[in-house]
């Protein structure tokens, strides 16, 4: 019996993919393999020896310490592109906040109202104050081109506007998602030139920290709408406060409010509504169960944020799941010493991410236990699991 803890609550179609003849699920769970969260911190919460994988059910995992899991042989999944249509949606409901003062015109109009004057009688000489720009024609630009970016280029382009991309990580299956007339630029700052709206869909880390600020602003065409849905830290908030009093940004449109934020006149705030659809939160969980399941049951990993991606169809008696540093030399250690006691390799896959490698290894009968032992007093190997 694999045990689940939640933390949050997770969708029922979600839950529904562990087989309750085979897990035990629910937030009272101890000494747990397995966590299935959303938005729930787990930066102070002390992992059991048990614990083998964290299933986020969404895309950023600035609430889970990857670093600590990485040393500790826990495997972090994230759900890309599960909400990935609920926040192009919104993205281009942005667009049109940025454009047109809407919040102000309703505002405006209910004001009318409750001052006693007919709004019929005065909302031709009123709405003039809160008149825009149309999107078509325009130019989009968006930096990172991923499930959620891509599916926002191709759609503006069916709406008629030009579109840039940038993206310095651009990967195969993110490059055939994307329309042929999306303009993928290399260098960021012909992005900013170009266009007169700029969305963001890229993660919060160092490396992005900060990375729309005043160098950012001041390479950007005059008046650029500037939408942020993906992480408040990307934006440099002095910076972008000082580049809106100055008109140089139009409008800002963000899933991330603060008090400072909120008090500019040009800054329309949201509560992080991006992937607040019962459809997404149905996909996510959905996705997040499966990749929990596939690791549990066959030690498979899909959407590791931390370790590498390694699929391998089940073959052979059992399974090995080798953890390791990504050091020279760890597969033939791996495979010598399985061959030193006799054992015989069916199939295998070993791929590395950054300071971590993954090895499978299916193998055509049983193994003693001593030779697992032997396979976790390697040098440079953090986790081992049977799979049988």
């Amino acid at each position: 019996m694999h045990r689940v803890r939640t933390f949050n609550k997770i969708a029922p179609a979600g839950l529904a993919r562990l087989d309750p003849a085979a897990y035990e699920v629910g937030e009272a769970v101890t000494a747990e393999e397995g966590i299935l969260v959303r938005s729930a911190s787990l930066l102070d919460y002390e992992f059991p020896e048990s614990l083998l994988a964290i299933a986020r059910a969404g895309v950023g995992v600035n609430n889970i310490p990857l670093d600590r899991c990485s040393e500790a042989g826990i495997a972090v999944f994230s759900t890309p592109g599960a909400n990935a249509n609920a926040v192009k949606e919104l993205v281009l409901c942005a667009m049109l906040l940025s454009s047109r003062d809407v919040p102000g015109a309703i505002r405006w109009v209910r004001n009318q109202a409750a001052s006693g004057i007919e709004v019929a009688d005065v909302v031709e000489k009123g709405k003039s104050a809160y008149a825009g720009p149309e999107l078509y024609r325009k130019t989009l630009g968006v930096i990172g081109l991923g499930a959620i970016g891509a599916l926002v280029a191709n759609v503006a382009l069916n709406m008629g506007m030009d579109v840039y991309g940038y993206d310095p990580f651009l990967s195969v299956n993110s490059a055939l998602r994307l329309d042929r007339h999306v303009r993928v630029v290399q260098d960021i700052n012909e992005l900013y030139r170009k266009a007169d709206y700029i969305t963001a869909h890229i993660h919060y880390n160092e490396k992005t920290r900060h990375m729309i600020g005043a160098g950012a602003f001041a390479a950007m065409k005059p008046g650029v709408r500037l939408i942020n849905l993906a992480r408040g830290g990307i934006v440099d908030d002095d910076a972008l406060l000082s580049a809106l009093d100055e008109g140089r940004v139009t409008a800002y449109v963000t899933d991330f409010p603060t008090n400072r934020l909120v008090a500019h006149p040009h800054v329309v705030a949201m509560p992080h509504l991006g992937a607040s659809t019962p459809e997404s939160e149905q996909n996510c969980a959905v996705m997040a169960a499966d990749e929990l399941r596939d690791y549990l049951e066959n030690g498979n990993i899909r959407n590791s944020v931390n370790l590498p991606d390694v699929v391998l169809e089940r073959s052979g008696v059992m399974r090995l799941c080798v953890l390791h540093r990504n050091i020279p030399a760890m597969l033939a250690n791996i495979t010598t010493l399985l061959s030193r006691d006799g054992v015989n390799v069916e199939n295998l896959s070993n791929k590395s991410k950054g300071d971590y490698a993954y090895t499978l290894v299916d193998l055509n009968s049983e193994v003693d236990p001593a030779v697992e032992e032997d396979l976790r007093n390697l040098a440079g190997v953090i986790r081992v699991r049977a799979i049988r």
